[in-house]
Formats: structure tokens, C-alpha cells, sequence
């Protein structure tokens, strides 16, 4: 299977998708910009955005390289029981709908920090902003720009420093348009994510059928369920060697939740998107963002197992390896190199549509935490609107130079690049969760206990993580919370290090409050209204279909 580089027609699908994105992104821009100069306006398209604008957002900023790249390369070593992520993913974007969002609309919330000043106190938040700023240009910004331009790399040929300054430049010129251009340019590159998700999937099914002597994506599939019956399960045994990774039913009733939840209802990236709307707007486009959810596995995880069975049968020997060994990550640029002229010029779209998209998501979020939470309130207090956008453009062009500079250096290639990224934010994952869900929901919850959990989170995820280095954790093992590595230490799977650190945090932050609080009810404390979790009829009975859809494929694929 001989790989090709771009073709012209490649060039020219390539060149079809950049002029729609840019073009409609100039039109929304100065359709729009005369309606409101202010901050909010910038920073979250307050009002300016429809259900399905926010919708597709939600899942362009979500989807990046981390999914087509390390997911599919999880897809090929584990299988599909990486999917997890994503299908948990639509149920906990339910619950988000129902129970945060409220919650975050009517205390007219436009930032995570600005939420626990107004929760709890302003050391708080402060800590918490130049948390997020780190995570997000440590971890996120670099792993979306490194593995985005890797896989572009891989595809193109061209240059990898190159290819990191070319998406991080077109990134920068949607982002500077604001939170409009961002949302509504997303929808295209949404169109684009899945056409060519799609058209992915289908040769790779289509590769396995030819290879085996059959044709058809149907025959193809069923193909890969008898050569790797091993990758279609979705709740792994101990005894697998993935278990470390995924953890049995922690993906179910531990650890997952707290990825998910904390995912998709703290973080800045993701609920700017919902903020500027109203309440029905905002669940309708969470509600639709659920729904493409349990497309993406079709998308990003189904090529890397067809990858592991075609390579199991001795192809793509020499293109999985990196360095001398095989390397997962691989698994979809070799497959995008099988295209034929065009359509991987669709698919090479899709693919920098997903990264280009998240990349300007989480600057946008980088500027708008920086400006509005420490520009505004620290360094300059009195600073106007006008300056308020200007710092924001200035500060998304400084997080996207530093990322460029940083991504080379932090080894992301060399663990599975998805599990990079969530094994790494887990480490505050916890305490983050912890001090959100006693914030919306237990009013006697107080700053000190935030704190605790905040840097007491961090040090016991610190803690776990090394201490296999320090004690045996083998009389873990018999109840399925360690297992052994590749060097024969027993090691605490990080989704269930996370789930041990929430479980300490809620401990420790009710204790605390208690002891601080003897004589009654936190005055912070929000006020919750049962009226504000009812729903419509047409979001509960889409609700109901994700979560039967969720039972069956559980159930199939058990």
C-alpha cells in the first residue's frame, strides 16, 4: 500500500475550505461588529448565537487532534472501549444542560473565575485563573498544536515547525474576530470534521474488506469484529493490558464522571459557548452538541482499529513505526495517505477544520479568563471596552506564540497523545469538580474548603501518581484499583487516582466548612431554585432518546 503525498485536486479542496471558512468568517465579522463593541459581546457573543451555532462550537472546539490522532490511536492499541469518552460524554452534556447551565445564566456568569469570586472569595478565583491559564497553554494549546501539526506533517509533507506556524497563524486570524466568528465559523468547520471524518471511516472499512477479499463497508466491519473480537468491548479486565488507561466499570461509576462533569461544566473552553445565550437556546445546543457526540467513535476510533487489523495481517509494517517501535498515533495520517486525490484533500480538511477550531476555542478562553479576571480586576481596574478587546486580541496572539515555542519540548508524541491530555489535567480535575458541585449545590461550602481542595487535590493526585515508587500497591490489585506496568510495578489506574482524590476533597471541604461554619448558612451561598432544572418537553424527550441510544450500545458492546 503505496502512501501519497497531496495531489492538486487535494490543493484545491484544501483551497475550497479555507476561502468558505475565512470568507464567512469576514462576513460575520462585519455583519456583526457594528451591533456591539463591548467585552462580553467579544468574549461570548452575547445573544449573537443560535442553538446549532452552539451546538457545532461546542463539538468543533472539542473535536481536534487529540481525538482524530490519539483517539484513533488509542483505537488501534486498546480499541473501542476508548469511546468511552466520548459516548459518557453525551450523557454528562445532559446533565450539564439541566443542572449547570441554570445555575451559571442566572448568576449572569461569564467566566469559571468569576464564578468562585462570586461563590467564594477573590483568592480563590485569582488562584484558580492562573491555574486554568497554565493548563490551558501548557497542556492543551501545545498538545492541539503539536499533534495538529504532526498529523498535517505526516499528510503533507511539509515541514513540522511549518506546519505548527500555518495553524497556529489561521487560528490566530478567526480568533481575533471574537466569540461570533469563532461560533458560527465553527458550523462549517463542523460540516467539514464530519464529511471527512466520514470519509475516513469509510475507506478504512473498505480497506479491510479488500484486504480480506470481500468488498463493502458492512463486510468490512464485520471483518474487524472477528480478526479483533478483543477491541469491541467497552468494560476492560484487569487483566488487559489497557486497564491502566481504563479501568473496568470506573468508566462507568468512578473516575469518568469527574473527567466528563468537570470537562463539560467547569471549564471555561467549553461553557463560553453557552453563556452568552438564554436558557432554551443554551440546552438546545448542548442538547445537539450530545447528540454529534455519539457519532465521533464512527469518526476517530473505528480507523484505528481497522488500522490494527490490517496491520496485524502485515501491512503498514514500516508506516506505523517511529523510532523503532510502533507508534498508535500513527494509525490515521497512514490511513489519510491511502485517499485518493480529493477526497483526501476533503479528509486533510476535516482534519485542520478540528484542530484550527479548537485551537481558537481555547484562545479565545485563554483571552477571555487573562482579560477579564486579571487584567480588568488586578492590573488595570478602570480599563475601558475598547481596551478590554484590545488586550484579548493581544493576549490570544502572546498564548498561541508561547505554545508554538513550548510544544516541541514536553515529549507528547511519546505517550498516546489523547491520554496525555487527560491522564495530565486529571491532576486537577478533582479538586476543581469538588469545590464547583458544593459551590452550586451546598450552601454552607467556604473559601478555605475551596482552597483545600484546590491545592490539596493537586498534591494527593501528585502523591498517587508516585507512590507505586515509594510502597507496593499490590494489595490493591484483588479489588481492581492497581495493577501492574510494564516493569512489574503495581500502579493506581489515573482514573481512579481521580476518583480517590474527589472522594478526599468532598471529605475534606465538608469538614472544613462545618468547623468554619458552625452558626448557620454561608452568606455566598447561591440561591437555587427547583424551577430553574425544569426542562421542555422536546429536551427531555431528546434526552431520552441519547440515553436509551447509550443503554443499547453498552449493552451490545458490553
Amino acid at each position: 500500500m503505496k502512501q501519497n503525498l497531496l495531489d492538486t485536486k487535494d490543493y484545491i479542496v484544501f483551497a475550497i475550505y479555507f476561502v468558505i471558512v475565512a470568507a464567512y468568517g469576514l462576513y460575520i465579522y462585519n455583519k456583526k461588529k457594528s451591533a456591539s463593541t463591548g467585552s462580553k459581546d467579544y468574549f461570548l457573543a452575547e445573544g449573537s448565537l443560535t442553538w446549532w451555532a452552539i451546538g457545532a462550537s461546542l463539538i468543533a472546539s472539542n473535536i481536534s487532534a487529540e481525538q482524530f490522532i490519539g483517539m484513533s490511536g488509542s483505537g488501534f492499541k486498546m480499541g473501542l472501549a476508548i469511546a468511552t469518552y466520548e459516548w459518557m460524554a453525551a450523557l454528562t452534556l445532559v446533565i450539564v444542560a439541566v443542572f449547570f447551565i441554570p445555575v451559571y445564566l442566572k448568576n449572569k456568569i461569564a467566566t469559571m473565575p468569576q464564578f468562585l469570586h462570586q461563590r467564594y472569595n477573590g483568592t480563590v478565583a485569582m488562584i484558580m485563573a492562573v491555574f486554568w491559564l497554565l493548563l490551558y497553554v501548557v497542556v492543551n494549546l501545545t498538545s492541539i498544536l503539536y499533534l495538529g501539526a504532526l498529523a498535517v506533517s505526516s499528510i503533507s509533507g511539509f515541514n513540522l515547525d511549518l506546519c505548527m506556524y500555518a495553524i497556529a497563524a489561521f487560528a490566530i486570524i478567526i480568533t481575533l474576530g471574537g466569540m461570533k466568528v469563532i461560533g458560527y465559523t465553527d458550523v462549517i468547520q463542523v460540516f467539514f470534521l464530519i464529511l471527512g471524518g466520514l470519509a475516513t471511516t469509510y475507506l478504512a472499512l473498505n480497506l479491510v474488506s479488500t484486504h480480506y477479499g470481500t468488498s463493502g463497508i458492512f463486510e468490512g466491519y464485520s471483518l474487524m469484529t472477528n480478526k479483533a473480537s478483543e477491541h469491541f468491548h467497552m468494560i476492560l479486565k484487569p487483566e488487559n493490558e489497557n486497564y491502566i488507561d481504563l479501568p473496568g466499570l470506573s468508566v462507568l461509576v468512578g473516575g469518568m464522571w469527574i473527567v466528563n462533569l468537570n470537562y463539560w461544566g467547569c471549564n471555561q473552553y467549553i461553557t463560553q459557548r453557552a453563556l452568552g445565550a438564554d436558557l432554551k437556546t443554551a440546552r438546545g445546543g448542548i442538547l445537539f452538541a450530545a447528540f454529534l457526540k455519539l457519532l465521533m467513535p464512527i469518526i476517530v476510533v473505528l480507523p484505528g482499529i481497522a488500522a490494527y487489523v490490517l496491520y496485524k495481517d502485515g501491512a503498514f509494517q514500516s508506516e506505523m513505526l517511529q523510532d523503532g517501535s510502533v507508534n498508535p498515533d500513527r494509525a490515521y495520517p497512514v490511513l489519510l495517505n491511502l485517499l485518493p486525490a480529493g477526497l483526501k484533500g476533503l479528509s486533510f480538511a476535516a482534519l485542520t477544520a478540528a484542530v484550527v477550531a479548537s485551537l481558537a476555542g481555547k484562545a479565545n478562553s485563554i483571552a477571555t479568563i487573562f482579560t477579564l479576571d486579571i487584567y480588568k480586576k488586578v492590573l488595570k481596574t478602570d480599563a475601558s471596552e475598547k481596551a478590554l478587546v484590545l488586550t484579548g486580541k493581544v493576549a490570544v496572539v502572546v498564548a498561541m506564540i508561547l505554545g508554538v515555542v513550548i510544544a516541541p519540548h514536553l515529549g507528547i508524541d511519546k505517550k498516546g497523545g489523547f491520554q496525555y491530555i487527560q491522564e495530565y489535567t486529571g491532576f486537577v480535575s478533582p479538586g476543581i469538580f469538588a469545590m464547583f458541585i458544593l459551590g452550586f449545590f451546598w450552601k454552607r461550602s467556604t473559601s478555605n474548603a475551596a482552597l483545600f481542595a484546590t491545592i490539596g487535590g493537586f498534591g494527593l493526585s501528585l502523591l498517587l501518581k508516585f507512590l507505586p515508587g515509594m510502597t507496593d500497591l499490590s494489595w490493591l490489585s484483588g479489588m481492581g484499583f492497581s495493577v501492574a506496568n510494564a516493569a512489574g510495578v503495581y500502579e493506581i489506574p489515573f482514573l481512579d487516582r481521580m476518583g480517590f482524590v474527589f472522594v478526599f476533597c468532598i471529605i475534606g471541604m465538608v469538614i472544613i466548612s462545618l468547623f468554619e461554619n458552625r452558626n448557620g448558612i454561608n452568606p455566598k451561598g447561591l440561591e437555587i431554585d427547583a424551577k430553574m432544572f425544569k426542562t421542555t418537553t422536546g429536551f427531555a424527550v431528546g434526552s431520552l432518546i441519547i440515553i436509551g441510544l447509550l443503554v443499547a450500545l453498552y449493552g451490545i458492546y458490553w
